[in-house]
């Protein structure tokens, strides 16, 4: 099962070198719950910090309605707004770049 982990991973990584890709797209892509997406992104991102020649980087989630982006956890797609209390929040975009 490890080695199905470091190869999901893998490819979510050179996913994630071609283009910007929200949790929802990676896991359409890939066959994966969005939840696993975030689990696999959450190890990618810890993997790609340790390197000097990349960087994992999140666009934030942010509400819709009046454009709060200050989540505490920049990972996961919070289920509303602290500020308004809307439910239309916006994905993050993952990406690593050069």
């Amino acid at each position: 099962m490890r080695e199905a982990d470091e190869t999901t991973r893998q490819r979510l990584a050179d996913a994630l070198r071609s283009e910007p890709a929200t949790p929802s797209e990676l896991a359409a892509a890939f066959d994966l719950t969005p939840n696993a997406v975030l689990r696999h992104v959450e190890h990618v991102s810890r993997t790609i910090d340790g390197r000097d020649d990349e960087q994992f980087l999140v666009a934030p989630p942010e509400c819709q309605d009046c454009g709060f982006a200050d989540f505490d956890d920049l990972l996961n797609r919070p289920s509303r707004c602290p500020s308004c209390k809307s439910e239309s929040i916006a994905e993050p975009t993952f990406t690593i770049d050069d």
